[in-house]
């Protein structure tokens, strides 16, 4: 069970309803997946670069290796671009999922600045120059909506990519399935 769907259930009431606040939410970002141009195959940088076409603002997806393995993925917007950090030293899978998290956050607009996040973006990046930068949303915990909001949907952008992608399999493929799990481009 992943870690949102293990949040999901603690949120149930005895008769195994979500709660209205999060029946709301998963209603907003189901809304969100189905206006989002997802690329066949699948691909979260492509799926940036899709949406930065759309919006008609630059998206920029960086390799970051932190030092503070808490800020997984950080959303910086200056006033030109969006920039969409993710840390390098795990695996693509997982990559791909801060990534699209990241994305949650543009798409739905979330703002939140803090002196830590602040910190952490300063060393992530120290060469950008912190008068050009106008928000800066980092991942730290699940607790507030807006990272609740941001995971959710990164989950189910992939379900409905995994969905797509399924519908096309030969239902005899399993050893293909697994094969393409552990084929992860760029490691030998």
């Amino acid at each position: 069970m992943t870690a949102t769907r293990c949040r999901l259930a603690a949120t149930r009431d005895r008769a195994g309803l979500l709660n209205p606040e999060l029946r709301r939410l998963r209603r907003r970002c189901l809304a969100m997946v189905r206006r989002l141009p997802l690329p066949d195959p699948f691909d979260a940088r492509e799926l940036c670069r899709l949406v930065a076409q759309r919006r008609r603002r630059p998206i920029s997806v960086v390799p970051a290796t932190g030092g503070d393995h808490q800020v997984l993925g950080l959303w910086v917007a200056t006033e030109h671009t969006d920039l969409i950090f993710y840390e390098e030293a795990t695996t693509p899978p997982h990559q791909e999922h801060i990534i699209l998290h990241e994305l949650g956050h543009l798409l739905f607009d979330h703002f939140a600045e803090t002196p830590s996040v602040t910190e952490q973006m300063r060393l992530l990046m120290p060469s950008l120059d912190p008068e050009v930068v106008r928000r800066v949303l980092g991942r730290t915990t699940y607790q507030e909506t807006e990272e609740q909001e941001a995971e959710l949907l990164a989950t189910l952008i992939w379900e409905r990519a995994f969905l797509a992608r399924g519908s096309a399999r030969r239902p005899d493929a399993v050893s293909d399935r697994i094969r393409e799990t552990f084929d992860w481009p760029g490691r030998g």
